[in-house]
């Protein structure tokens, strides 16, 4: 059963505009962030914290890339580009992307460490948000037990 036929078409429209906002917003910062960090990254010595300090730069381009992608999928299921069965297809699900371990962070400055946490939060909201819609289009037990029941929960969501 597809999740997007238990959804508000309206709210769930408010939430994703306001998550793509928030996630564009985000990586425009990481953009400028990074990009401004990589020129003056020559003032440090050690080898091993450039790495660190490059592999975070890309945890967070893709968490945030994950989220707008799956953001993005969800936008078009609202034009009716996607069907709504469509939105169980792994390639419209969200991405898998790796923690920041909290060790090394805290070898970055201030506004790294904001950024690389402010990622991993909105993923986690929009990880939770799928959960929820995957959740919902499950049937319960009892749902399954009596189809009355479920043809009227049906006919209570359409009116």
């Amino acid at each position: 059963m597809s999740p997007a036929r238990f959804l508000d078409r309206g709210l769930h429209r408010r939430l994703v505009d306001g998550l793509y906002l928030e996630a564009m917003v985000m990586a425009d910062e990481a953009r400028s962030y990074f990009d401004q960090r990589e020129t003056s990254m020559g003032e440090i010595d050690d080898p091993l914290r450039r790495v660190s300090f490059a592999c975070e730069s890309l945890k967070v381009t893709t968490r945030l890339m994950h989220v707008i992608a799956w953001l993005l999928s969800q936008r078009a299921w609202q034009r009716g580009e996607i069907a709504d069965a469509d939105l169980t297809d792994e390639k419209y699900r969200l991405g898998r992307a790796a923690s920041t371990d909290t060790e090394v962070a805290l070898a970055f400055p201030f506004a790294a460490r904001a950024l690389i946490e402010a990622s991993q939060e909105l993923y986690d909201r929009v990880s939770r948000l799928q959960d929820s819609m995957d959740k919902m289009a499950r049937p319960t037990a009892q749902q399954a037990a009596n189809p009355a029941r479920a043809l009227m929960d049906r006919l209570n969501l359409a009116f």
